[in-house]
């Protein structure tokens, strides 16, 4: 089935709801024009579409495999990665000191969500890259940003995260890789290390792994990890490639979904330590790997929103062909597509409203990413930073949650045809399947939330959130429109409902930590649903005010927000409900 990028709806949403314009503004994002995003936009879709979009079921159906150590990529996969490369897609949004050319996050969460919609399996490995470079900026030294960033932007080299090991899962405590100082700056680095997305392929010349271990004598538990730079080749001093370092794929995992992007099993040390080089200071480790995580989790959100556009475009394409029974309407003696049923209308409908409440949740946060990190007001980085952070885990979270739902849903659209592979719509729900589980399941995402976003600053950026959606609440009101009416009432009930559960972690978390954390996930999924729906509500008055411009574009997102708001915003109330009873209820596994 043919993929087309919501180019449309990513620039309203950049501009009316993520801020672009104030983020344009800002020192060293000039270029980000209105005729530089369209135009950027416009290539990018035709990138995802004609070059990615295309290999994604064949390569689902024959994904390559691992033979002797190496790993061969699902054929087309080298042609595309050299044209990806060669674009300078992956320098997008690095700086231009590097090779890059230094545009906003905002444009490249759009463009991130196309190559992800057109082909999740393959878009992994720029992902990781983008994390590693990330990582390198923050907490590299200048010798190690000058010898590794520019071959990564470049494309000819790609960068994985080597977090977990077999005993370890997601308690990083409990890692057992290990780090000898040799001497002379370097490290000798042994250890298995499993889950390692690209770990091993054959798009490019050279893979620059960045592991955790521990140092001789660090201290137990997550204090005493490190983070080393370990290169799959390496480096001679003029930045050519030398000998194979002592780092090996003993084996690829075997996938439910996505499958064409290889999972690895990388062994370290086999023939005497493989060389790592300290990345930040010894110990800190998770400081600059977090860095490297949060790019990660908020990246797999915008997956969750691609891959749910990609199933509702598939669902909407399929109903509008396949004919089956009278509409109950009457308005039709024949067999009539089942895209003028009331029941898959709902779901298409509802499918729809979840992808465009994800988008614009995650393009708001990637614009206060971005104001975070360039705006001159230190004051006002230090506001934006706060509110970014909020987001992360809720994006993360939510949006992977939401896609699964969406990917069901398209299956269901499709009836009995959904279940069997060649109609298309199964391998979304598969590739689906693995986003709320890596780059930290949605329960390790709702303890952030807790813990770290809600509890540390005592509740001051949830109840910052809260005032905002008050404000848009005041502005429905303000409307004589209807369709403004009935978004106000969904929209006020599920800010209380949110309100409460806020009220509720701050009120109990010390005293009843068993009830607010067995109530995270409850409590992540009601925030994202509030958020995502505030979104649609500013949506339907950005709507409301430019319909003139564009009757057909916006009628359909007033009625798409009003069908987020009946069919979603409607569950917020007995969503905190089952938060707030958590303290009366023993759950029994």
């Amino acid at each position: 089935m043919p993929y087309q990028a919501p180019v449309k709806d990513m620039l309203f949403v950049l501009n009316h709801l993520a801020g672009l314009p104030q983020v344009a503004a800002l020192p060293g994002f000039e270029d980000a024009t209105a005729d530089t995003v369209r135009a950027v936009l416009d290539e990018s879709a035709h990138f995802a579409a004609d070059v990615l979009a295309p290999l994604n079921q064949t390569a689902d159906r024959d994904p390559g495999g691992w033979r002797d150590g190496d790993v061969s990529t699902a054929a087309g996969f080298k042609q595309a990665f050299r044209l990806y490369a060669e674009s300078g897609w992956q320098g997008m949004n690095h700086p231009a000191e590097y090779g890059g050319q230094g545009l906003p996050g905002l444009l490249g969460a759009a463009c991130a969500e196309m190559l992800n919609s057109a082909n999740l399996s393959f878009a992994l490995c720029p992902l990781l890259t983008n994390g590693a470079i990330e990582a390198l900026l923050t907490a590299g030294s200048p010798a190690l940003r000058q010898r590794y960033i520019e071959p990564m932007i470049s494309g000819r080299w790609t960068g994985t995260m080597n977090l977990t090991e077999p005993q370890a899962g997601s308690d990083l405590a409990l890692l057992r890789t290990r780090a000898e100082p040799a001497g002379d700056g370097t490290y000798r680095i042994s250890g298995t290390k499993i889950f390692i997305t690209y770990g091993e392929h054959d798009l490019a010349e050279n893979i620059i792994h960045l592991v955790l271990a521990r140092v001789p004598g660090a201290p137990e538990g997550v204090k005493g990890i490190s983070l080393f730079l370990v290169p799959k080749f390496l480096v001679n001093e003029d930045g050519s490639l030398g000998e194979r370092n002592d780092v090996r794929c003993v084996s690829i995992e075997h996938k439910l979904g996505i499958k064409a992007s290889p999972t690895c099993t990388l062994q370290y040390g086999d023939a005497g330590g493989a060389v790592g080089y300290i990345v930040g200071e010894e110990n800190r480790g998770l400081d600059a790997m977090f860095i490297m995580m949060n790019a990660a989790r908020f990246a797999v959100g915008m997956q969750g929103v691609a891959v749910a556009e990609r199933a509702h475009q598939h669902a909407l394409a399929y109903a509008a062909e396949r004919v089956q029974s009278r509409p109950v309407d009457g308005s039709s003696r024949e067999a009539v597509p089942i895209i003028r049923h009331p029941d898959v209308r709902r779901m298409l409908g509802t499918m729809r409203a979840l992808t465009e409440a994800g988008r614009a949740l995650g393009y708001y946060t990637a614009g206060h990413a971005d104001l975070a990190h360039a705006s001159p007001d230190p004051e006002a980085r230090k506001r934006h930073r706060a509110v970014q952070e909020f987001l992360v885990p809720i994006v993360k979270g939510w949006c992977t949650e939401m896609s699964v739902e969406v990917a069901s849903l398209g299956v269901q659209v499709h009836g009995g045809m959904g279940y069997i592979e060649e109609t298309g719509a199964a391998q979304y729900y598969r590739d689906a399947r693995i986003l709320p589980i890596y780059e930290g399941t949605t329960a390790i995402q709702a303890n952030d939330l807790v813990g770290r976003k809600t509890l540390r600053d005592g509740g001051a950026t949830a109840r910052w959130l809260l005032d905002e959606i008050a404000k848009t609440e005041h502005d429905l009101q303000a409307r004589a429109e209807p369709q403004a009416r009935r978004m106000l009432a969904p929209l006020r009930q599920a800010r209380e409902a949110l309100a409460s559960a806020v009220g509720f972690v701050l009120e109990h978390a010390a005293s009843a930590p068993n009830a607010v954390f067995g109530a995270a996930v409850p409590y992540l999924l009601l925030a994202g649903t509030t958020l995502a729906g505030w979104q649609m509500a500013r949506a339907l008055l950005a709507s409301l005010d430019l319909k003139a411009e564009d009757p057909a574009f916006h009628e359909a997102k007033i009625a798409t927000a009003q069908c987020y708001a009946l069919h979603k915003l409607s569950q917020a109330p007995g969503m905190a409900a089952a938060v707030l009873g958590s303290a009366d209820y023993e759950v029994e596994p």
